[in-house]
């Protein structure tokens, strides 16, 4: 079965639901005061658009983009659903957000995550396409519990 990608105005409580285990987990594998997870109502501002993933009538993954300023964007609020990791949700919500920051003309798509073993598996994704690590962008600061990457668009 196929992943069907929705733009999403967070407002079932099916998709609330997953950004609030999206925030525990977040919360569950950073120290306090370490996490910049946007809640519902910072994955609502003007300037972020989000996308829940489905197979079927199975919510099975969400993310974000974030507009920075008109010629790049960030990543936020990658999950995939336990009962759906290791199917290409990851991949599939990705694919869309690249696709969208290319349409939208940035030539940069930053994002901040965790260290440790529970980001391991979003590290390999986003090195495998193409995010290579970098240094802190926006108003975000380093810490030994953050790290940042970059894709450069319009690379191959």
């Amino acid at each position: 079965m196929s992943i069907e990608l929705r733009l999403d105005d967070l407002s079932s409580p099916e998709v609330v639901a997953l950004v609030a285990e999206h925030l525990a987990g977040m919360h569950g594998n950073s120290p306090p005061g370490h996490v910049h997870a946007l809640a519902i109502e910072g994955l609502t501002q003007p300037g972020v658009t989000f996308w829940s993933a489905w197979k079927g009538k199975a919510l099975c993954g969400c993310g974000a983009l974030k507009e920075l300023d008109p010629g790049a964007g960030e990543l936020k609020s990658m999950r995939t659903r336990s009962a759906f990791l290791r199917q290409g949700v990851g991949q599939a919500v990705l694919d869309e957000i690249v696709r969208t920051a290319r349409a939208r003309g940035y030539s940069h798509l930053f994002l901040e995550t965790g260290t440790g073993e529970a980001f391991a598996a979003a590290h390999a994704l986003y090195l495998r396409n193409g995010f290579k690590w970098c240094g802190p962008f926006a108003d975000y600061e380093a810490t030994d519990f953050n790290v940042f990457m970059v894709k450069r668009l319009g690379e191959a």
